[in-house]
């Protein structure tokens, strides 16, 4: 409830609209309840004119009016307060998930993680929206109309005084158990969201291998699970609404009982006559002070599924984001002017299921260099590429440019760091806009530029639409090779002073693989460039070759020119 309440500041200035427009209105419910118990005295008791008292009625209508319009204010100012709650809160735990990289979210469900930073966010919702005001109003207002209504009647006050404070005590206790389901609801929730997505996302081999109809069973057992454990927590809250009812009719009753029984003369507790003014006062006022009440039980359950979210967005992220300022300063605003040198020392990696990957590995690039790392499959070749470009944990010293690499901002490093791996991303699109993912201004002959380079001109121009062929997720419908190629030209349009390339020529002929690294090492030029390769004729184009030997240590020998052979060129 702390971290609810620091996240709050966020969208303090429309959550304070909020909490105001609900005690204004009790103000004008108070001035409302006068107004109308004037208009009947004076009509029953003195028998005025209705002509007379137009001016009231007006008044009356006005005031109406003006309690639904800053009702409509006060749920838009809510809305607002939490849209941007829940949007901060998103794009922390979306951070929060870069910083972890995607060693840590390997290890995790997708599927799972989208519903934490969705449906878990949105459960929030009602909270700041409709529960923070409640509560505000529910603590102030029934109180503030006990006491106000004591110098009219003591007794009205009293008995009002007495009982509201009841309500708010057997809310906690079916609160507590409110909370207990909506946290089980809210994880059979993300379970099955989780659940959905990968089957999804697995359709096609499902479908193969003949198991869509054993997972369609699956998926209705969870889904009935989630609707069972969603009536629990619709059977609790309407229990919470039983018991504020069943203590707000009472205290409506005894009020009405108690005017009643002292105008036909069977009870007297003022000393003094009770006017006609005074009591409709008084019965108009009495459901007011409970309304607030009402309010909060119908919104009570808000709270419960927040704590609830809150509690699972905790489990999965082993932690909560920060909301304190210090927490949220950035790192080192890094801007280097050309080409880095790279610094690593004393470099460990270890991954559970196969123990150490790099062991005490030092290596120092200079700036400018060209650096080949050679070396079998599964020897850290990779591991190394991640490490360098902070997508991996690790033990050890590495410094870009002379400053550790921990300390320098996400967004300077992913500015300045260009990196491709050995599975590049391509979404859903057109060719062309999956290359502008390097620099989302890059005009459309630029683009092009960027994609003669990395040679997908020898494929897009065969294709019907040239660059705005459409590609599917994944990058259905290229090769491996094509797609790579695509991933490189977003290089092609940025300005990295390190270049980290993980097999950039796999699944390419020779003649191919020539021309790509020639586009490499132009582009190359003024910048740092590390290529992690199996190709001997790459590596013998870099200024220098390293390898990892046997005990997980980087080795270095002396580059090689090119024979023209290598180079798969006459």
């Amino acid at each position: 409830m702390k971290w609810l309440k620091a996240r709050g500041r966020v969208g303090r200035r429309a959550m304070g609209l909020a909490i105001l427009v609900p005690l204004v209105s009790a103000c004008l419910t108070v001035a409302q309840a006068y107004l109308l118990a004037t208009i009947l005295h004076r009509a029953i008791v003195d028998h005025v004119a209705s002509a007379a008292q137009a001016t009231a009625m007006l008044g009356l209508l006005g005031l109406v009016a003006l309690r639904a319009v800053l009702a409509w204010a006060g749920e838009a100012a809510g809305i607002r307060a939490a849209e941007d709650i829940k949007q901060a809160i998103r794009k922390d735990l979306f951070a929060a998930l870069m910083r972890r990289g995607p060693d840590w979210m390997r290890q995790r469900a997708s599927g799972e993680l989208a519903s934490q930073i969705l449906d878990q966010v949105e459960a929030l919702d009602g909270y700041f929206s409709r529960f923070v005001p409640a509560m505000i109003a529910a603590a102030v207002v029934p109180v503030a109309f006990a006491v106000g209504l004591m110098p009219v009647d003591l007794a009205v006050g009293l008995l009002l005084f007495v009982t509201a404070p009841l309500i708010p005590l057997f809310m906690a206790l079916a609160g507590w158990g409110a909370e207990a389901a909506s946290r089980q609801h809210l994880t059979a929730l993300s379970r099955l969201s989780g659940m959905f997505a990968d089957r999804l996302r697995g359709l096609l081999v499902l479908k193969l291998f003949g198991r869509a109809e054993d997972e369609i069973v699956r998926v209705r057992s969870a889904s009935d699970e989630f609707a069972t454990r969603t009536l629990a927590v619709l059977r609790i809250a309407f229990l919470s609404s039983a018991v504020l009812e069943f203590f707000a009719a009472l205290g409506v009753a005894g009020v009405a009982l108690y005017v009643g029984l002292t105008y036909i003369g069977l009870l007297d507790l003022r000393g003094a006559e009770l006017g006609l003014q005074a009591g409709l006062f008084c019965l108009l006022m009495a459901p007011e002070v409970y309304m607030p009440l009402r309010t909060l039980a119908a919104h009570y359950h808000d709270r419960a599924s927040a704590k609830a979210a809150v509690t699972n967005l905790s489990a999965v992220f082993e932690t909560l984001p920060a909301v304190d300022e210090a927490a949220a300063i950035p790192g080192v605003d890094w801007s280097p002017r050309g080409a880095v040198g790279v610094t690593v020392r004393h470099l460990t990696v270890e991954a559970a299921d196969r123990g150490a990957i790099l062991a005490d590995a030092s290596l120092d690039i200079a700036p400018g260099e060209t650096v080949a790392l050679l070396g079998p499959s599964g020897i850290g070749k990779s591991t190394l590429i991640e490490v360098l470009a902070r997508l991996r944990a690790h033990q050890g010293r590495v410094e870009l440019g002379g400053g550790s690499l921990a300390d320098i901002d996400e967004v300077a490093l992913r500015r300045h760091v260009a990196v491709l791996g050995q599975r590049s991303r391509l979404f859903h699109g057109s060719i062309a806009s999956n290359i502008r993912l390097g620099r989302a201004d890059a005009s459309d002959a630029e683009v092009r530029a960027a994609a003669e380079r990395a040679c997908v001109l020898d494929f897009a121009d065969r294709l019907p639409d040239g660059l705005d062929t459409p590609v599917g997720e994944r990058g259905r419908g290229l090769s491996g090779g094509e797609a790579q190629r695509v991933a490189l030209a977003r290089i092609f349009l940025r300005d990295p002073a390190l270049v980290l390339l993980d097999e950039p020529t796999a699944h390419l002929d020779r003649e191919t693989e020539a021309r790509v690294m020639r586009a490499v090492l132009d582009f190359a030029a003024g910048r740092t460039l590390l290529i992690a390769t199996h190709s001997t004729a790459v590596a013998a184009l870099m200024d220098r070759i390293c390898e990892i030997d046997d005990r997980r240590r980087i080795v270095s020998r002396a580059g090689a020119p090119a024979s023209a052979s290598m180079l798969g060129v006459a």
